[in-house]
């Protein structure tokens, strides 16, 4: 089994704790980091918890085995997969401060023959859970982030062999730099100006237009530009919420999208008045029906665009945490069904109640899948007054 050398690993564990956590500022002394990693991203999560113990937190660790997962959804009923622990899981919402996820896939096609409908209905028994952390978050008491461990099956899925897949890993996350911490800093303060720039501008609508792809979004009131902020390791991608209602159009998306255990190739959907009127698929069709027909998820929940100037992600990767970032020569667009991101409303979210963020257009759903387009693309935004000025060309942003 390929292992990283110390050295990166060390660097890996710093870059997590000391800058993704706080929104960039790292954790700080008595404060409680929730790990969670499958079996194989062992050697990383000993150095995170390592590395928490030596910045003053307490560390909490959950090791996952991918296979109580199978065993689960082929052989619990309804009841036993919707079955929610709640005081177990209200004490942990309470307890930690942040969240620490290794995505580390011993086979990330693991569920694929498992029954769709039992996956994703095991996976909103924790929605209450999920719930009480956004809530928490929006209060600006807690921050959680992602980062990738490479397996031989991811890098098989994804045409690599494990050596260009941890290259790839390595070079996305400055892993290779003398300080990546100090890196990573400097990289999210240039994108910082951009978003800057974005959010001056009275954005009303704005137009996607590329191979297979004419669509419409409405930005909504009280919006606002985020990335940077930490959450998810790689991260180049500046993005927002916007109001799903305003969706119209079509949109193609050339990347297959590995989503619980199974992989989707080349999703088309088309919207009209906010929702998913038409939906296809070359490869998995029938489940991604059942992901759109989830409470909500046939809504938007997040636009996005990549800047190829940030990131030095290059290959396919199989992971939509390192493919929603991916830079090669047109950076890329993504958007996510289900869930809209609470931090993109431009005011104190944490006064903010349900029905008034829904009252502005943000959506509700215990999904939030991100599909990824790379191909060549021009991003028209309609301001207030009419005007119209390009924003984003040739994989770059043009302000």
């Amino acid at each position: 089994m390929y292992t990283p050398s110390a050295q990166i690993l060390k660097k890996y564990a710093d870059v997590m704790i000391k800058f993704a956590l706080n929104s960039g500022k790292g954790i700080k002394k008595k404060e409680v980091v929730y790990i969670v990693t499958s079996l194989p991203g062992l050697p990383l999560a000993k150095e995170v918890y390592k590395c928490v113990l030596s910045e003053g937190g307490y560390p909490m660790i959950n090791v996952v085995d991918d296979e109580f997962k199978l065993i689960q959804v082929k052989n619990a009923t309804e009841e036993q997969l919707t079955f929610f622990p709640q005081k177990f899981y209200r004490g942990l919402a309470d307890t930690i401060d942040h969240w620490v996820r290794i995505i580390a896939d011993e086979d990330p096609m693991y569920l694929k023959n498992a029954d769709p409908k039992k996956v994703l209905l095991s996976n909103r028994a924790t929605r209450k859970f999920r719930e009480w952390l956004d809530q928490k978050e929006d209060k600006g008491k807690f921050t959680w982030t992602l980062c990738l461990y490479g397996t031989e099956k991811m890098a098989k899925e994804a045409g690599l062999s494990i050596e260009e897949y941890w290259k790839q890993i390595t070079k996305a996350c400055f892993l290779d730099d003398s300080n990546p911490v100090k890196k990573w800093k400097s990289v999210f303060t240039e994108m910082q100006r951009l978003i800057d720039k974005l959010n001056s501008l009275p954005i009303n609508k704005l137009h996607v237009k590329a191979q297979g792809t004419d669509l419409w979004i409405t930005m909504g009131e009280k919006r606002k530009w985020l990335g940077g902020s930490g959450r998810n390791i790689p991260s180049f991608e500046i993005f927002t919420s916007p109001d799903w209602r305003g969706t119209n159009g079509t949109v193609y998306f050339d990347l297959p999208l590995y989503r619980y255990g199974n992989v989707i190739k080349d999703i088309k959907l088309e919207f009209k008045a906010g929702r998913i009127v038409n939906h296809s698929a070359s490869k998995n069709g029938k489940f991604l029906t059942e992901l759109i027909n989830q409470k909500n998820a046939d809504k938007i929940g997040e636009f996005s665009l990549t800047d190829n100037r940030f990131s030095h992600i290059s290959k396919f990767m199989a992971d939509s945490l390192y493919d929603e970032n991916f830079g090669g020569e047109y950076g890329n667009t993504h958007l996510a069904v289900g869930n809209s991101y609470h931090d993109t409303y431009n005011g104190d979210a944490s006064k903010m109640t349900k029905a008034q963020f829904t009252k502005l257009g943000f959506n509700h759903s215990m999904e939030h899948t991100d599909i990824i387009a790379t191909s060549d693309r021009t991003v028209t935004a309609v301001l207030h007054d009419g005007t119209e000025m390009v924003i984003y060309r040739k994989g770059r942003f043009v302000i």
